[in-house]
């Protein structure tokens, strides 16, 4: 469980949403890395795909977090996190783990990195996108992540195949 800030005011506390949906992802990105920016899109489109609120079965809240370190990286500082959730108007909460406890916690590596839970809150999916890295997915590429949560919003279980995501590595504190 986490509680963290948002950039778009509120405390938001993991244990609140998880079981809310049949599938929460928790999303680590950050501001700078070139695969994160590359596939803000994409997310955000998946987002709207499994809309939480709407009345489709297949639902899934995304929860994105930035562990990075502001000081040695201030383009993913709170303050930059507030301005890149607004540009892209982000379907999903944008959260700051400051102390970087939580990405230690779920043993996070890189940005973007994907833990995708059941309602019963059971870790389901921990890996990437799809294989496209930073350019746009070709029509018949299998989408790893869409594909995932609707097994999981289907059937609460996750692929037996996972492939782990790349990215840039999370910034540790000193």
């Amino acid at each position: 469980d986490f509680e963290l800030p948002s950039v778009d005011g509120p405390v938001l506390r993991l244990s609140d949403e998880l079981g809310r949906c049949p599938v929460t992802v928790v999303l680590f990105l950050c501001n700078h890395c070139p695969y994160v920016v590359a596939y803000i899109p994409r997310l955000i489109e998946l987002q709207r795909t499994f809309d939480p609120n709407g009345t489709g079965q297949a639902k899934a809240r995304f929860i994105g977090i930035c562990s990075n370190d502001e000081v040695t990286y201030p383009d993913d500082s709170f303050e930059n996190m507030k301005k890149m959730a607004d540009t892209h108007r982000f379907p999903f909460p944008y959260l700051h783990d400051a102390n970087q406890s939580v990405a230690h916690a779920y043993d996070a590596v890189c940005t973007p990195d994907f833990f995708g839970f059941n309602r019963e809150r059971g870790l389901q999916y921990r890996g990437r996108l799809d294989a496209s890295r930073m350019q746009s997915a070709p029509v018949d590429q299998t989408r790893e992540l869409f594909d995932a949560m609707k097994q999981i919003a289907n059937t609460g279980r996750g692929p037996a195949v996972q492939i782990a995501s790349i990215g840039c590595s999370i910034k540790w504190k000193a």
